[in-house]
């Protein structure tokens, strides 16, 4: 028997069929695209993701004949929500995490319960991308669409109702709508109240890992799946990947190198103070039943890596359609050796944590007659390291410390910046066998929750596998604690002059 991961994504959902051993037995992979109907709004059709997610399953099923699938879970983006009427029918399309529209209703919680409070309801520092502002807003402006509203729904617990059974969503995911109570475990009666939404709009909550039913035979049959497949909740996409990369301990955190960087840390006791609020550290359950999580990461992550083979890299591109290799391992392997002279601020697209700054610009320092291609690839490298190291220091500073990251996604497939990120951080940094660690994370849900391990602890032993360690080089780390020193002022002293630019682009 085998165990199914899904991981659904922004513009991409993976089916992953695991043995219990944490061996790939299949896996299928399906994109979508983004809608951006007006400047701002950035959405996701739900009925076309649910069809990918379909065609996906199929493709693992037909190819897992051998070992039939026994159970599955689901890893998910969060934020994303769409409402759905009583007969199931999607009343519209689903805002992404990083839509604006938001934005309006940030304020008017400042007002009404102000940041601390809501960072002690929910965990979650009050920002636009999250669901519940976004409601508000469909309820303001679409009233015709909230009045026929029977469910909001995010994506695993829109699956888990398309599967045949109620709708349930885990404690992980709940958080990323801003109206969990991440003390209470259950949807805050304050938040609700003083946004006048019904509660009964709202799907169950319980923890990551419970088995929510059987899927019924005549959606098995559509899907090729065999009979009595259990479902399970799983969690949001982050801490299934931490689960998937075997993390389930203080000390050691996943580092996900994608499109964004983002770095996953847990702790026992949650976090709700003010120096997590004003580094915008969230704190919400992790998959991981007694411990909590945290992020700290840059929407501008390998996204810069693309941004360089776009522009300056054709090269590159030429190279790689020809010999076939991966025009990304043919960028870093081009990066010089030793640390650059420059520079870089890696605010391409916005900011992460700590600063959470929609007008901070990215910049890049030291360029000279002199600078090659070489050494501005080498920068972009460092530069988005910088600012996880940037992060690190401030999870330090509160208590929260790393000495350990596991590397999961695009990024950690490069052995030259994982060993870089080593000597940049100062700390270990492993790779793992299995690159879907979401979807693993997903399946080590529910091969425990069905009995195949039994506990978490066992589960991970069996199926999370380290491919290779990267320790600090002592020459190295001590150029780039230097270097550091540096980048540290780099933002501060920019940061009037690249909102003064912003301001200007919008006359």
């Amino acid at each position: 028997m085998s165990l199914l991961g899904l991981d659904v994504g922004t513009t991409g959902c993976k089916a992953v069929v695991f043995d219990v051993e944490g061996k790939v037995l299949s896996a299928a992979y399906r994109e979508y695209s983004l809608l951006h109907p007006q400047p701002g709004w950035i959405e996701l059709d739900m009925k076309l993701v649910l069809e990918k997610v379909k065609e996906s399953i199929q493709e693992v099923s037909s190819q897992a004949k051998k070992d039939p699938i026994k159970a599955l879970s689901i890893s998910t983006q969060g934020e994303v929500f769409v409402p759905v009427d009583k007969k199931g029918n999607l009343l519209s399309y689903s805002p992404v995490s990083f839509d604006n529209r938001g934005e309006s209703f940030v304020q008017w919680w400042e007002k009404a319960l102000g940041r601390e409070k809501i960072m002690n309801i929910t965990g979650m520092p009050l920002h636009s991308m999250f669901s519940l502002n976004k409601i508000m807003w469909l309820k303001e402006n679409y009233p015709h669409i909230y009045s026929k509203t029977w469910k909001f729904l995010c994506c695993e617990d829109l699956l888990i109702y398309k599967l045949g059974l109620c709708p349930t969503i885990d404690y992980s995911l709940a958080s990323r709508t801003m109206i969990f109570d991440v003390l209470k475990k259950r949807w805050s009666e304050e938040i609700l109240s003083r946004a006048d939404i019904d509660p009964s709009l709202l799907p169950e909550v319980v923890s990551s890992g419970t088995v929510v039913g059987e899927m019924p035979q005549r959606i098995a049959n559509d899907l090729s799946l065999p009979s009595k497949v259990m479902v399970v909740t799983g969690g949001h996409d982050q801490p299934c990947g931490a689960l998937g990369a075997g993390v389930k301990e203080e000390g050691v955190a996943m580092e996900a190198i994608g499109t964004v960087d983002c770095i996953a840390s847990v702790f026992k006791e949650p976090r709700l103070d003010k120096k997590m609020l004003e580094n915008n550290f969230a704190c919400y359950p992790h998959t991981v039943s007694q411990f909590y999580i945290t992020l700290a990461f840059n929407f501008t992550g390998g996204s810069l890596l693309k941004w360089f083979r776009d522009t300056l890299g054709g090269e590159e591109k030429e190279k790689a359609k020809k010999t076939g290799k991966d025009v990304y391992s043919i960028l870093i392997d081009e990066a010089i050796s030793q640390p650059s002279f420059l520079y870089l601020l890696p605010h391409f697209t916005t900011t992460g944590t700590p600063y959470m700054d929609t007008n901070s610009s990215g910049a890049i320092l030291g360029l000279s007659l002199n600078t090659s291609k070489a050494e501005l690839i080498k920068a972009i490298l460092e530069g988005i390291s910088f600012e996880m190291k940037y992060n690190l220091s401030l999870l330090e500073e509160i208590s929260i410390p790393v000495e350990e990251l596991r590397a999961i996604g695009g990024g950690a497939k490069s052995r030259k910046w994982l060993q870089l990120k080593a000597d940049l951080y100062g700390k270990k940094m492993v790779s793992l066998e299995v690159s879907e660690a979401a979807s693993l994370g997903a399946a080590i849900l529910a091969g425990v929750a069905t009995g195949d391990y039994s506990s978490i602890e066992e589960a991970v032993e069996a199926t999370v596998k380290i491919k290779e360690v990267f320790y600090p080089q002592e020459e190295k780390k001590r150029i780039y604690e230097e270097k550091f020193q540096i980048y540290k002022d780099i933002y501060p002293t920019l940061k009037s002059l690249n909102h003064k630019i912003k301001g200007a682009e919008k006359i």
